[in-house]
C-alpha cells in the first residue's frame, strides 16, 4: 500500500523535473519580459513548482505542465504586483500583465520564446561585467549559484550576492529585453556566446547523465538561434560549428558498457558525418565574413583533427600553429595545455613536457583534472614512471565521470605491468 500511494507523488516529482530541465528557461523569460523583474519572476515561478508539487499527486499531471505552471505564476506574480502597485498607478499596467500572460497561457505552445531577449538583457552593459555569464546561466539555463560559483571558481556566497545584485540592476535600470540593435550587439553578444557554450560543456562533460545531453541540446538550439538571427556575425557560427564538431563525435565516446573512449582510440565510422558536414560548412562562412576569433580558431582545431582522423592528414604542425594564435588571443591555461599535448606529437612527450613545466605552479590547474591526465600520459609515454604513475592517481582523484575513473585505473594499471 505504502509503494502504491508513493507513485503519484513520483509520477508529479518526475513531470515536474522534465518541464524545470525543459521549459524553465522559457517560462522564466516570458514573466520577466514585460515587468523586468527577473527576481519576482523567480518568486512566482517557484511558487508554481511548489504547488506542483503539492496538487499533481492528488489531482494528476495536467496534459500540458507549463500551461499549468505558467496559469499559476502569472497568478502569483500579478498577486504580487497588485501588493506593491496603488489601485491609481498600477491598474492598467497590471490588467495588461494579465491579459497578456492570460493570453499565453491559453495557448501553450505558441508562447513566444523570449530565452534569447532575456539573455542579451543580463548581457546589458548596465549590469556588473562579472556577473553577466552567470545572470544567464541561472535566469535562462536554471544553473544552481553554487554550480555556477564552481565554474567561475568563487565561493557560493559571493556567487549569489553577485546574482542578486545583478536581477534588481536589470529593473531598476529598466533595461529592454529584446535582441539590441547592430550597433549594440558587439558588446553583448560575447557574453551571451559564452553562456552558450559554457552550457553546452557542461552537457558534453558530464555525458552519462541523462539529463546532460538535453543540456547540450538545449545549448545547440540556442546557438542556432543566434546564429540564424545574426547572420553576419562570425562568431556566433564558428560557436555553432564548434558544437557540432564534438556533438559528432558523441556517439564514439563510450564504448561496451559505457567504457570511456579517447579521441585517437575512437572509431570514426561511429561519427556523425551529418553534423560533420554542417560544422564544415558553418566554418567556412564564418571565415568568410571576418577576421578569426577564439570559436572559429577552436573550430579550425576541430576541424583538423577531422581531417587527421577521417583522412590522414598531418595535421599537428596546424594544430599547434592555430594553438599558438589561440593563446596569443586569450592567455588561457587551459589553451596552453592544449598546446603542450599538440607539441608532443610533433617534437615528442619530452618537449610536451616541458611546455607543461610551467603550467604546474598555475593555481587554477591544481585542481583541473585533465592537466593532471595529460601530465601522466606524457611521463608514460616519456618513460617516466614515477611522474606519470602520480599524476595519473591525482587524475583519478579528480575525475567525476565513473567511466573516466576506470579508463585511468586501467592506464596505471599498465604502468605497473610496463617495463622500465
Amino acid at each position: 500500500m505504502a509503494g502504491k500511494s508513493e507513485q503519484p507523488e513520483a509520477a508529479a516529482q518526475r513531470a515536474a523535473e522534465r518541464v524545470a530541465r525543459e521549459s524553465y528557461g522559457r517560462l522564466l523569460a516570458f514573466l520577466a519580459a514585460r515587468t523586468r523583474d527577473v527576481a519576482g519572476a523567480e518568486d512566482a515561478l517557484a511558487e508554481a513548482f511548489a504547488s506542483a508539487l503539492k496538487l499533481w499527486p492528488a489531482e494528476g499531471v495536467p496534459a500540458n505542465p507549463p500551461a499549468w505552471l505558467l496559469t499559476v505564476a502569472r497568478r502569483r506574480q500579478i498577486d504580487a504586483a497588485r501588493r506593491r502597485q496603488t489601485r491609481t498607478g498600477g491598474e492598467d499596467h497590471l490588467k495588461l500583465i494579465a491579459d497578456e500572460m492570460e493570453e499565453a497561457a491559453a495557448t501553450p505552445n505558441e508562447i513566444p520564446d523570449r530565452r534569447l531577449a532575456l539573455m542579451f538583457a543580463c548581457a546589458h552593459p548596465a549590469i556588473e561585467r562579472s556577473a553577466r555569464s552567470p545572470l544567464i546561466l541561472q535566469t535562462v539555463l536554471g544553473f544552481t549559484a553554487a554550480d555556477i560559483a564552481s565554474a567561475f571558481l568563487i565561493p557560493p556566497a559571493a556567487m549569489s550576492q553577485r546574482l542578486v545584485r545583478a536581477k534588481a540592476r536589470i529593473k531598476e535600470a529598466g533595461i529592454p529585453f529584446r535582441v539590441p540593435d547592430a550597433d549594440e550587439i558587439a558588446e553583448r553578444l560575447d557574453t551571451v556566446l559564452e553562456a552558450i557554450y559554457a552550457t553546452y560543456s557542461k552537457g558534453w562533460g558530464e555525458i552519462g547523465e541523462g539529463s546532460a545531453q538535453s543540456l547540450a541540446e538545449e545549448a545547440i538550439w540556442l546557438a542556432q538561434l543566434v546564429a540564424a538571427l545574426l547572420p553576419a556575425e562570425p562568431e556566433a557560427k564558428a560557436m555553432l560549428a564548434l558544437m557540432l564538431y564534438a556533438e559528432a563525435r558523441r556517439p564514439a565516446r563510450r564504448g561496451a558498457g559505457g567504457a570511456y573512449i579517447p579521441l585517437e582510440e575512437q572509431d570514426t565510422g561511429a561519427w556523425d558525418a551529418a553534423h560533420i558536414a554542417r560544422a564544415e560548412d558553418l566554418l567556412r562562412q564564418a571565415t568568410g565574413i571576418g577576421a578569426s576569433g577564439r570559436y572559429q580558431i577552436e573550430a579550425a582545431i576541430q576541424s583538423a583533427h577531422v581531417a587527421r582522423r577521417l583522412a590522414g592528414a598531418d595535421t599537428w604542425p596546424a594544430i599547434l600553429a592555430l594553438y599558438d594564435h589561440l593563446f596569443a588571443l586569450t592567455a588561457s591555461p587551459v589553451v596552453a595545455l592544449n598546446r603542450a599535448v599538440a607539441l608532443a606529437e610533433i617534437d615528442g612527450p619530452a618537449a610536451g613536457l616541458a611546455a607543461l613545466e610551467p603550467l604546474g605552479e598555475d593555481k587554477r590547474l591544481l585542481d583541473y583534472q585533465p592537466y593532471w591526465a595529460a601530465r601522466g600520459h606524457l611521463a608514460a609515454r616519456a618513460g617516466r614512471r614515477e611522474d606519470a604513475r602520480s599524476s595519473l592517481t591525482l587524475a583519478l582523484g579528480l575525475a567525476a565521470d565513473p567511466a573516466v575513473r576506470a579508463y585511468l585505473r586501467t592506464e596505471l594499471e599498465k604502468l605497473e605491468t610496463r617495463r622500465p
